[in-house]
């Protein structure tokens, strides 16, 4: 006869067990599962205890996801080990979440740990040849919730590398800002100051709000695009700067957009806004800059509209430039709208001069909508010509004009800090 008894979780037992889970665990690494995500589960999914003479020694507890459990913790008291406790303490859970109609069992937990040996005579298999993954995500419960009221969230993080082309700009911000935001330690160690605040600056069309989400997706950090208007719309621009930026002060992580950024941020000369907007502006880019684990982006397509005050040093780190694709960029842009069915991409893409990716993807679409069409008409497969694609080119309005071009070239020599 045993010296303990196995019974159900009691909610009376939580105590004992989270005291007995920190005495449980017999190697340096962390659970796998976090006692955060046991307690979690307790009193909705099975979970069992073994009591001698009225304390709780050991506890197994699952969760179950449809016809799979998962048995999050398995834990025994030091001075009842290698006495068959764990084994008991399986076989009481597993005909718990067999009567479940359960069909899988598994459990993670690291080499040598508590219960390895009870896992092993109660059958479990170990897998070889798994590689265990793990990420852990930025945002606590309050967080989302804020996030949730400012219409944030994370990024796809597979958005940078679906930006085609564009070499130029993707390997400075990949340097200047990514790689120093996901390394802080390291870069700490070369005396590198992760950035705060940058702004992009260029034409219309060139894909600047596309690298500010690409940019938040890298990180895994929410990305949270804030709007002139909607600021404005209670009690004034410069009040809904402050409050929103006080909300912001709350997170850990969060990259903090604002395209058009000149409409709030304008020379004063020619600001529709009030003096005070820039100030409140200015003053909350000195708060946000005092926390790591953030970041500004500011976009614009008139960098040279831009209160000087606001772009000075110590206020932005960098001021990059975001233009028209080159040729091999507005070549790869092509690429990837346009099926490899033997197309003269080269002659597409010289045919593109001056295109914006935005434009490109116009293009691309309407070429897609006519094939489409003639498709549905005639109930044949169709397939575009490169005659089809140069015709939609010759026909499509670029967004740039020649004069814009020469504009953006001028800024660049002049407010470019890379």
């Amino acid at each position: 006869m045993t010296a303990w008894h196995v019974r159900d979780f009691e909610s009376a037992d939580l105590e004992a067990a989270v005291q007995l889970d920190a005495r449980s665990s017999e190697t340096s690494q962390a659970p796998l599962f976090t006692l955060a995500d046991v307690v979690a589960c307790l009193g909705t999914h099975p979970a069992v205890v073994a009591v001698a003479d009225g304390r709780v020694i050991g506890t197994a507890m699952s969760r179950v996801d449809s016809d799979r459990a998962w048995i999050l913790r398995l834990a025994l008291s030091p001075d009842w080990r290698g006495r068959g406790l764990g084994s008991e303490l399986l076989a009481a859970l597993e005909q718990r979440l067999l009567a479940l109609g359960v069909a899988r069992i598994s459990a993670l937990l690291p080499a040598g740990e508590t219960g390895s040996t009870a896992y092993a005579n109660s059958g479990f298999r170990a897998r070889d040849g798994i590689t265990y993954y793990e990420k852990t995500e930025q945002s606590s419960p309050a967080a989302v919730r804020l996030l949730t009221e400012l219409g944030a969230a994370v990024p796809n993080a597979l958005l940078w590398t679906r930006i085609a082309g564009m070499s130029r700009e993707k390997d400075i911000i990949e340097r200047k800002l990514i790689l120093p935001l996901a390394r802080p330690d390291l870069a700490a160690e070369y005396a590198v100051d992760p950035p705060r605040a940058v702004i992009l600056f260029g034409p219309p069309g060139t894909g600047k709000t596309t690298f500010a989400q690409a940019v938040a997706g890298r990180l895994g950090w929410p990305f949270a695009e804030l709007f002139p208007s909607r600021l404005a719309a209670s009690d004034g621009l410069a009040s809904g700067i402050n409050t929103v930026f006080a909300q912001l002060a709350r997170l850990d992580h969060v990259v903090v957009f604002i395209d058009e950024v000149e409409e709030i941020a304008a020379a004063r000369s020619l600001a529709t806004t009030n003096t005070g907007v820039v100030n409140e502006l200015l003053k909350a880019l000195v708060g946000f800059r005092q926390h790591p684990g953030r970041l500004f982006i500011g976009a614009t397509n008139s960098v040279r509209s831009l209160d000087p005050a606001f772009l000075r040093h110590g206020r932005f780190d960098y001021v990059l430039p975001v233009g028209p694709p080159d040729p091999l960029a507005r070549q790869a842009l092509w690429r990837s709208y346009v099926p490899d069915d033997g197309l003269d991409i080269d002659a597409i893409t010289a045919a593109s001069d001056g295109f914006t990716p935005a434009d490109i993807r116009h293009a691309a679409q309407q070429v897609a909508q006519q094939t489409f069409e003639l498709a549905a008409e005639s109930g044949r497969r169709q397939r575009a010509t490169t005659e089809d694609y140069l015709a939609t080119v010759a026909a499509t309005r670029p967004t740039l004009t020649p004069e814009m071009i020469s504009e953006f070239g001028e800024d660049t020599a002049a407010f470019a800090r890379t």
